[in-house]
């Protein structure tokens, strides 16, 4: 899984401390291999805690709606991007 952490040391992620960097990269980047991975290692508890606390500037609303699904939390509230994530006003993004 070293490709998913492109930006720095696969050595340095600690699975636990770095949870949500890790299930935000695997969520959104990894193959089939690295998502059985994930939930074998975290949990499907843990998997829904990261989308109802956590926002991650990662996850695109496409995956959250895949989890949402698959995770059978189509009624649950999940945490939502902060008002400055949601839009720009920097002339280079539009």
């Amino acid at each position: 899984m070293r490709w998913l952490f492109w930006e720095t040391s696969p050595r340095r992620v600690d699975l636990e401390r770095d949870s949500d960097y890790v299930l935000a990269r695997v969520l959104e980047f990894g193959t089939m291999r690295e998502v059985r991975w994930a939930i074998r290692h975290y949990g499907r508890d843990r998997l829904l805690e990261f989308f109802r606390q956590t926002c991650h500037p990662e996850i695109s609303e496409r995956t959250r709606a895949f989890w949402r699904v698959a995770l059978n939390a189509e009624d649950e509230t999940w945490a939502t991007r902060s008002a400055f994530r949601q839009d720009s006003s920097a002339y280079w993004v539009r």
